[in-house]
């Protein structure tokens, strides 16, 4: 494997444009998930006057959800690139999102508390699950940046929680609640301009043939062994002479 500077990887993620992109998208689930650990306790507390513990032991569902479903979402990303490649990973995390948001949005308007919890817990859901996803993603955008990539896009998810945490403090819950789910679908919609070097976008472009071959495994049977991006030597000897 060809060695790449920290200065170079770093430089090589961030004036990548899916690496922002995924950073958004991070943004509204990881960040998400951390202003409703936040908020989803103060709003059942306040929405349906339960006491703090009664508020609080409903909210730690949100939480729970983590047992199972980021797993899921990496898996079920898996399993998509498998059948399509990145075309796959990217239809998966669009839903994910889109589907997300959707939840914020029937959340938002639930007046009562078996239906907000049945809500909430398929929200968490796939919160979680685009999480996963989004780190099925990463390692393909430029695999001899990856580390750097894959610190830019986690920062994304501290970044959605500070933004999403001030929308929370300016505006009433349901106010609150609407924004946090718009912008989540329209970060949906980001996964339109996902362009990674060699593989097929969300609907344009194609695989390359190295590609093909390795999701398609040319028709051998399944391995046991995970596959990991192969690092792109030339693309860190690039990295290098840009650094020097």
């Amino acid at each position: 494997m060809a060695e790449v500077s920290a200065a170079a990887s770093f430089r090589a993620g961030a004036l990548n444009f899916n690496t922002w992109l995924l950073f958004v998208q991070y943004a509204c689930c990881f960040g998400v998930e951390l202003t409703m650990n936040n908020a989803a306790a103060l709003y059942f507390r306040e929405k349906f006057l339960l006491s703090t513990e009664s508020a609080a032991a409903i909210a730690s569902l949100f939480g729970w959800m983590n047992l199972f479903a980021r797993g899921v979402g990496g898996f079920v990303s898996d399993k998509a690139n498998a059948r399509m490649g990145m075309r796959g990973r990217l239809w998966w995390q669009t839903i994910c999102l889109v589907l997300e948001g959707i939840m914020v949005l029937i959340f938002a308007n639930s007046n009562s508390l078996a239906a907000s919890i049945v809500v909430m817990v398929i929200f968490s859901s796939f919160v979680q699950a685009a999480e996963g996803s989004s780190y099925g993603i990463v390692p393909y955008v430029n695999p001899p940046a990856t580390g750097s990539i894959a610190g830019i896009v986690g920062a994304g998810g501290n970044t959605g929680a500070v933004a999403f945490g001030l929308g929370f403090r300016q505006l009433n819950y349901y106010q609150a609640f609407i924004l946090m789910g718009s912008c989540i679908i329209a970060s949906g919609v980001l996964s339109l301009f996902i362009c990674i070097k060699g593989h097929a976008g969300l609907v344009t472009g194609q695989d390359s043939e190295e590609a093909i071959a390795a999701w398609k495994k040319l028709g051998a049977p399944a391995s046991t062994t995970l596959q990991v991006p192969e690092p792109d030597t030339d693309a860190a000897a690039e990295l290098e002479e840009e650094n020097a």
